[in-house]
């Protein structure tokens, strides 16, 4: 139905309606709105009750609405002056037909949003389209006239907007011809039967090939537009279990209830005997149930008096609290820490080594800068969170540093370009040990006048030549009861002090170094000594002379490679752990006083070494000799082993057992036994994710602590949980880098932590993680011995199931034979 306003027919209709149009065109002008229509203002009640919604019953394009004429007259009775046709009631009454037509009015044409029609002329006017007329007037035309008007339309030329090349881009053409392959077979060999095996990958050479991702610069294309799509999905869960092993056992039960018969049960309650009980226990029954309304019999004294030390901060209560946290803003901003130890004598005092946080392009494009800002080693002091007490210089950044055992003013570190740095702090003891006191009253004396922390430079760096030609990983002193030879042979230490170290990095090699001078500088100096004193030569950066022998000419000792066990190649290592057997069987009051035997050195020689790839590789250092040759050349390992499914980054053994071994690395950590080859008695499921570090506890032997890439910690205590943590807290947002205990006093035990952003946080370990329980010791070694017992099972049971298949097999194989045969 067509929306045009009546107005619009005074330019299109003809003959008997034009002197309609010319009176109604006269009133328009004279009163503003032709005389047939009345404008009205409808409210929204009213729209309601008549269902002339606006925009939504009428339209624009459908602006017509018939009203029943009773339906006005009955609103206008129960309203009255309140309806709104109240107005121009008269005009309906006096309207011939029984329905009114109503118009919204939307662009406001005649002042108001409705008009109503108040004749039947206006009303079939505004009904009938305009269109009809142009229809009757067509009629009366002839048909020539007609068909002439109904040309066909030509078509126009086509003018490019640019779309066309849109659509060649979209478009896949072939750039080259296609390649075309025949593939054949010879014919016999249809049909013939296929026999499958199975076959381990890593027993022959080139079993597999590993194709790595890698990103290439050539296609790395920068995206200027892109459509993606967002879907909704439900939260996914990941979940594991562990069962606990045991003997299977074919066993089962059933009981049925005896029950009186009516006959007894009659007997009983008529009994005698029942009566005289009931009467003789009467009084104290309804004692004891007075009693039990005045207090509960039931309620547990003991647990009650252990609930009071339950809450946050209290006895019982297992959260690692924070308390303190070190952080600077010019020596630790936009860098990580890679290592931390605690100073083994001086209480409060921590040292960190902090490294850049950037890629190898980002280190290389940026080498100009970084020279100008030379890496450091912090020492923090509790009585100064805020200022660094002390600063050890290095020429490049250092991923691993210890303190010497026997002498803690000597500090060794291994840095990033593979050198290997002395310090001696020995005239900086006195300012670390004032810092302690008087509740840090003394910092202030402990600073220059223009308040600068003192840097302290290196003693002695190895050559760039004779170092690794990876980073350093990992270092360590050997223990000070014995030493190695240029061969290999472990010797006994007669002065007891730690005068080797060892270190290894991803370049397949571990090295040795002796900090001693060789024999032939060490008669130079003798004979330098009887001469004529000399005027000493300036040191314009206060560098003690201990090591000076060493500066830029240090060699390691020993060169040892890890060849790989089934191919070639060698591995590279990444943590060591050495077994230092000399504690285990020492029975004296000193430590340091106890000589190892011959027998006892040969088994300190075996190592665990953590390659990359997950690996885990138990050997030897000793060199061996070629009988052909006479050179000298590293055994093979003796074991090898791939459990975690990333690098691993701790290789730690426990202080309580020196034969257990803890690993982490992936989302997975395990726990060895030195001598047990049939894999780890204990080994974590994945976590959701990874693990970057971990360490034992020092007063707990079931106690250890996980660190997350999420900032949490996992503290698993192996007593009460085995499949899954004891408790889990967050100490930052970002990913922990590393953890290491330190016992203060019997009653105050700290965690120190370290994040990816530079900060250092102190943690109080709580009652319940540091006191252990009775025969903690003898509780977990005889769980080990279980967990052993389980893996000589499981092993003696994969062997037997092993046999009885390829007896099967052949059983199969003699059964087809003698049936082909017959």
């Amino acid at each position: 139905m067509s929306t045009k306003r009546p107005k619009s027919t005074t330019t299109t209709s003809k003959g008997k309606d034009k002197k309609a149009d010319e009176s109604s065109a006269g009133s328009v002008a004279g009163s503003g709105h032709p005389n047939d229509i009345l404008p009205l203002t409808l409210t929204s009640a009213t729209q309601e009750l008549f269902g002339c919604r606006c925009d939504e019953d009428v339209t624009g394009d459908n602006p017509y609405k018939i009203l029943r004429k009773e339906d006005i007259v009955q609103d206008m009775r129960m309203r009255a002056a309140v309806s709104d046709f109240s107005p121009m009631k008269q005009l309906v009454l006096d309207y011939p037909e029984d329905e009114l037509l109503l118009v919204y009015d939307r662009d406001f044409i005649y002042g108001s949003s409705f008009y109503l029609v108040l004749t039947a002329d206006a009303k079939e006017r505004h009904l009938k389209p305009v269109v009809a007329l142009g229809v009757e007037v067509a009629l009366e035309r002839e048909p020539s006239e007609v068909f002439a008007a109904q040309k066909t339309s030509e078509p126009q030329p086509w003018i490019s907007l640019g779309s066309e090349q849109e659509i060649e881009e979209e478009s896949v053409t072939d750039s080259r011809p296609r390649l075309k392959y025949r593939i054949s077979r010879v014919r016999r060999e249809f049909g013939s039967p296929i026999f499958f095996s199975d076959r381990n990958a890593m027993e022959t050479k080139d079993g597999f090939i590993e194709c790595t991702p890698y990103q290439d610069k050539n296609f790395s294309l920068k995206q200027m537009e892109r459509h993606t799509g967002v879907q909704t999905i439900p939260n996914l869960k990941s979940s594991s279990t562990q069962t606990q092993w045991t003997y299977p056992r074919s066993m089962c039960t059933q009981y049925e209830p005896r029950e009186f018969s009516e006959e007894k049960k009659e007997n009983c309650l008529q009994s005698e005997k029942l009566k005289n009980f009931v009467n003789s226990v009467a009084s104290r029954f309804e004692m004891a149930i007075q009693q039990n309304e005045i207090m509960d019999v039931f309620f547990d004294d003991w647990k009650a008096l252990s609930e009071e030390d339950s809450g946050y901060g209290r006895k019982a209560d297992p959260h690692l609290k924070e308390y303190q946290s070190f952080t600077d803003l010019h020596f630790s901003k936009e860098k990580t820490i890679s290592n931390i130890n605690w100073h083994p004598t001086i209480n409060g005092v921590i040292a960190v080594a902090v490294t850049e946080r950037l890629s190898f392009e980002d280190r290389i494009n940026g080498s100009t800068k970084l020279l100008l800002n030379p890496s450091l080693i912090l020492f923090w002091s509790f009585s100064d969170p805020i200022n660094p007490q002390l600063l050890l210089e290095c020429p490049d950044d250092v991923f691993s540093f210890e303190f010497c055992p026997s002498d803690p003013n000597i500090i060794v570190g291994g840095c990033m370009n593979g050198q290997v740095v002395l310090w001696d702090i020995s005239t900086h003891v006195e300012q670390l040990q004032g810092t302690r006191t008087s509740g840090g009253k003394n910092i202030a004396a402990n600073t220059n006048a223009l308040n600068e922390t003192p840097v302290v430079r290196y003693c002695a760096v190895s050559g760039i030549e004779n170092g690794h030609k990876a980073p350093i990983t990992d270092i360590q002193w050997l223990p000070g009861t014995f030493e190695v030879s240029r061969m290999g042979v472990p010797m006994e230490n007669k002065n007891g002090i730690c005068v080797q170290i060892v270190t290894c990095a991803p370049d397949c090699c571990v090295m040795f170094w002796d900090i001693r001078a060789p024999r032939v500088l060490q008669t130079m100096a003798d004979q330098r000594k009887q001469k004529v004193e000399e005027k000493p030569l300036e040191n314009p950066h206060g560098v003690p002379n201990t090591f000076k022998h060493l500066d830029l000419t240090w060699k390691p000792l020993i060169r040892v490679s890890l060849p790989k066990i089934d191919t070639s190649g060698e591995y590279s290592p990444l943590k060591i752990s050495l077994r230092d057997n000399t504690c285990d069987n020492h029975t004296g009051s000193n430590a340091g006083e106890y000589l190892p035997s011959s027998s006892t050195l040969q088994r300190v020689l075996s190592t665990t070494f953590c390659p990359q790839d997950g690996e885990l590789v138990y050997t030897d250092w000793k060199l061996e000799k070629d009988n052909d040759s006479g050179r000298l050349f590293s055994a093979k390992p003796s074991h090898r082993f791939i459990i975690h499914d990333g690098q691993v980054n701790t290789v730690r053994r426990s202080p309580f057992f020196k034969d257990i071994i803890l690993t982490v690395g992936g989302w997975t950590f395990a726990i060895w036994k030195e001598g047990v080859t049939n894999g780890p008695i204990i080994q974590s499921s994945c976590s959701q994710k990874k693990c970057t570090v971990g360490y034992w506890s020092q007063s707990r032997p079931a106690v250890l602590f996980i660190g997350k890439e999420d900032g949490n910690i996992d503290v698993w205590d192996l007593l009460e949980k085995t499949h899954e943590p004891s408790q889990t807290q967050n100490i930052t947002a970002t990913q922990i880098t590393c953890i290491k205990p330190w016992i203060v006093s019997s009653k105050q035990h700290l965690l120190a932590v370290s994040d990816h952003l530079g900060t250092l946080h102190i943690l109080e370990i709580p009652w319940t993680l540091r006191s252990p329980s009775s025969n903690e010791k003898l509780s977990m070694s005889k769980y080990f011995e279980k967990e052993v017992d389980r893996l000589v099972y499981f092993e003696k049971r994969r062997e037997m199931r092993a046999k009885e298949k390829k007896d099967y097999e052949a059983e199969e194989l003699r059964k087809k034979m003698v049936r082909y045969s017959i």
